[in-house]
Protein backbone atom coordinates (compact mmCIF):
# COMPACT_ATOMS: atom_id res chain seq x y z
CA UNK A 1 0.00 0.00 0.00
CA UNK A 2 3.12 2.60 -0.14
CA UNK A 3 2.46 5.79 -2.25
CA UNK A 4 -1.43 4.48 -2.56
CA UNK A 5 -2.92 7.59 -1.75
CA UNK A 6 -6.64 7.33 -1.02
CA UNK A 7 -8.61 10.77 -0.96
CA UNK A 8 -12.30 11.87 -0.49
CA UNK A 9 -13.64 12.41 -4.08
CA UNK A 10 -14.31 15.62 -5.56
CA UNK A 11 -17.46 16.46 -7.95
CA UNK A 12 -15.28 15.84 -10.88
CA UNK A 13 -14.07 12.41 -9.64
CA UNK A 14 -17.64 11.29 -9.43
CA UNK A 15 -18.03 11.83 -13.07
CA UNK A 16 -15.07 9.04 -13.45
CA UNK A 17 -16.29 6.45 -11.43
CA UNK A 18 -18.63 4.79 -14.25
CA UNK A 19 -15.95 4.36 -16.58
CA UNK A 20 -14.27 2.85 -13.79
CA UNK A 21 -16.84 0.64 -12.63
CA UNK A 22 -17.45 -0.65 -15.75
CA UNK A 23 -14.19 -1.81 -16.56
CA UNK A 24 -14.10 -3.60 -13.21
CA UNK A 25 -17.60 -5.25 -14.18
CA UNK A 26 -15.73 -6.78 -17.20
CA UNK A 27 -14.13 -9.65 -14.60
CA UNK A 28 -17.60 -10.13 -14.27
CA UNK A 29 -18.89 -10.49 -17.77
CA UNK A 30 -15.63 -13.01 -18.45
CA UNK A 31 -17.74 -15.38 -15.69
CA UNK A 32 -20.88 -15.19 -17.57
CA UNK A 33 -22.49 -12.18 -15.71
CA UNK A 34 -23.95 -10.49 -18.42
CA UNK A 35 -26.93 -8.71 -16.39
CA UNK A 36 -25.39 -6.64 -13.84
CA UNK A 37 -26.78 -2.81 -12.86
CA UNK A 38 -25.31 -0.31 -15.25
CA UNK A 39 -22.67 1.70 -13.01
CA UNK A 40 -24.25 4.63 -11.00
CA UNK A 41 -24.11 8.20 -12.48
CA UNK A 42 -22.26 11.03 -10.69
CA UNK A 43 -24.96 12.65 -9.00
CA UNK A 44 -26.42 8.96 -7.38
CA UNK A 45 -22.79 8.59 -6.12
CA UNK A 46 -22.86 11.95 -5.26
CA UNK A 47 -25.71 11.05 -2.65
CA UNK A 48 -23.69 8.29 -0.72
CA UNK A 49 -21.94 9.06 3.22
CA UNK A 50 -18.46 9.07 1.78
CA UNK A 51 -16.49 8.68 -1.47
CA UNK A 52 -13.30 7.71 -1.25
CA UNK A 53 -10.77 7.68 -4.59
CA UNK A 54 -7.25 6.55 -5.54
CA UNK A 55 -5.81 8.26 -8.55
CA UNK A 56 -5.88 11.40 -11.35
CA UNK A 57 -7.39 10.19 -13.26
CA UNK A 58 -9.76 7.88 -10.79
CA UNK A 59 -7.96 4.42 -10.64
CA UNK A 60 -10.31 2.84 -7.90
CA UNK A 61 -13.11 3.90 -5.74
CA UNK A 62 -15.03 3.14 -2.58
CA UNK A 63 -19.12 4.38 -1.61
CA UNK A 64 -19.50 4.18 1.68
CA UNK A 65 -22.93 4.85 3.30
CA UNK A 66 -24.29 4.48 7.34
CA UNK A 67 -26.00 2.12 7.52
CA UNK A 68 -28.19 0.35 11.13
CA UNK A 69 -25.07 2.77 13.14
CA UNK A 70 -22.35 0.92 11.21
CA UNK A 71 -20.54 2.23 8.06
CA UNK A 72 -21.07 -0.05 4.98
CA UNK A 73 -19.15 -0.88 1.80
CA UNK A 74 -21.68 -0.35 -0.81
CA UNK A 75 -19.58 -0.76 -3.74
CA UNK A 76 -15.06 -1.15 -4.29
CA UNK A 77 -14.07 -1.16 -7.21
CA UNK A 78 -10.52 -0.99 -9.17
CA UNK A 79 -9.51 -0.55 -12.67
CA UNK A 80 -8.16 -3.71 -14.08
CA UNK A 81 -5.33 -2.26 -15.55
CA UNK A 82 -4.67 -0.78 -11.87
CA UNK A 83 -5.11 -4.44 -9.89
CA UNK A 84 -2.55 -6.11 -8.00
CA UNK A 85 -0.92 -2.86 -6.84
CA UNK A 86 -2.67 -2.39 -3.17
CA UNK A 87 -5.04 -0.03 -4.15
CA UNK A 88 -8.54 -2.09 -3.09
CA UNK A 89 -6.57 -2.61 0.43
CA UNK A 90 -5.62 0.63 0.63
CA UNK A 91 -9.34 1.93 0.02
CA UNK A 92 -10.47 -1.09 2.77
CA UNK A 93 -8.09 0.73 5.22
CA UNK A 94 -9.25 4.47 4.97
CA UNK A 95 -12.96 2.75 4.95
CA UNK A 96 -12.04 1.15 8.50
CA UNK A 97 -10.31 4.48 9.49
CA UNK A 98 -13.69 6.69 8.58
CA UNK A 99 -15.42 4.56 10.30
CA UNK A 100 -13.14 4.79 13.26
CA UNK A 101 -13.46 8.27 13.32
CA UNK A 102 -17.09 8.56 13.81
CA UNK A 103 -17.46 5.81 16.01
CA UNK A 104 -19.06 2.94 13.98
CA UNK A 105 -18.37 -0.62 15.64
CA UNK A 106 -17.87 -2.45 12.57
CA UNK A 107 -17.45 -2.00 8.13
CA UNK A 108 -20.06 -3.98 7.09
CA UNK A 109 -20.90 -5.58 2.93
CA UNK A 110 -22.76 -7.33 0.60
CA UNK A 111 -20.85 -10.23 -2.64
CA UNK A 112 -20.90 -12.59 -3.73
CA UNK A 113 -19.80 -15.62 -1.58
CA UNK A 114 -17.95 -17.68 -4.27
CA UNK A 115 -16.31 -15.27 -6.52
CA UNK A 116 -12.28 -15.19 -5.89
CA UNK A 117 -11.74 -11.37 -5.62
CA UNK A 118 -15.20 -10.75 -3.14
CA UNK A 119 -15.79 -13.17 -0.35
CA UNK A 120 -12.44 -14.73 -0.47
CA UNK A 121 -10.52 -11.42 -1.40
CA UNK A 122 -12.45 -9.55 1.68
CA UNK A 123 -11.69 -12.56 3.99
CA UNK A 124 -7.85 -12.12 3.51
CA UNK A 125 -8.12 -8.09 4.68
CA UNK A 126 -9.98 -9.15 7.68
CA UNK A 127 -13.79 -9.10 6.93
CA UNK A 128 -16.12 -12.40 8.07
CA UNK A 129 -19.01 -13.62 7.09
CA UNK A 130 -22.14 -12.35 9.54
CA UNK A 131 -25.72 -13.03 9.78
CA UNK A 132 -25.88 -10.08 12.25
CA UNK A 133 -27.90 -8.26 9.88
CA UNK A 134 -29.63 -4.71 10.93
CA UNK A 135 -32.63 -3.75 9.69
CA UNK A 136 -31.10 -1.68 6.68
CA UNK A 137 -28.47 -4.10 6.16
CA UNK A 138 -31.33 -6.53 5.66
CA UNK A 139 -33.31 -4.16 3.42
CA UNK A 140 -29.95 -3.72 1.57
CA UNK A 141 -29.85 -7.77 1.22
CA UNK A 142 -33.73 -7.72 0.03
CA UNK A 143 -32.57 -4.98 -2.52
CA UNK A 144 -29.87 -6.70 -4.11
CA UNK A 145 -32.15 -10.06 -4.65
CA UNK A 146 -34.54 -7.58 -6.38
CA UNK A 147 -31.89 -6.81 -8.69
CA UNK A 148 -31.15 -10.04 -9.26
CA UNK A 149 -27.74 -10.79 -8.07
CA UNK A 150 -28.04 -13.84 -5.88
CA UNK A 151 -29.39 -15.04 -9.65
CA UNK A 152 -25.09 -15.58 -10.31
CA UNK A 153 -24.43 -16.89 -6.78
CA UNK A 154 -24.29 -16.96 -3.42
CA UNK A 155 -24.36 -13.65 -1.61
CA UNK A 156 -23.14 -12.83 2.29
CA UNK A 157 -22.89 -10.05 4.31
CA UNK A 158 -19.63 -9.44 5.32
CA UNK A 159 -18.10 -7.27 8.71
CA UNK A 160 -14.95 -6.22 9.97
CA UNK A 161 -14.92 -4.88 13.56
CA UNK A 162 -13.16 -0.94 13.52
Amino acid sequence: MAGVVVRVASAADLLELPAVEDAADELFRARGVLDLPAAAPAPLRARAWRVLVVGRPVVGFAVLDRVDGDVHLEQLSVHPASMRQGIGAALLGAAVSAAWVVGARRVTLLTYADVPWNAPWYARHGWQVTDDLGPELQALAAHEEELGLTRRGRRVAMARPV
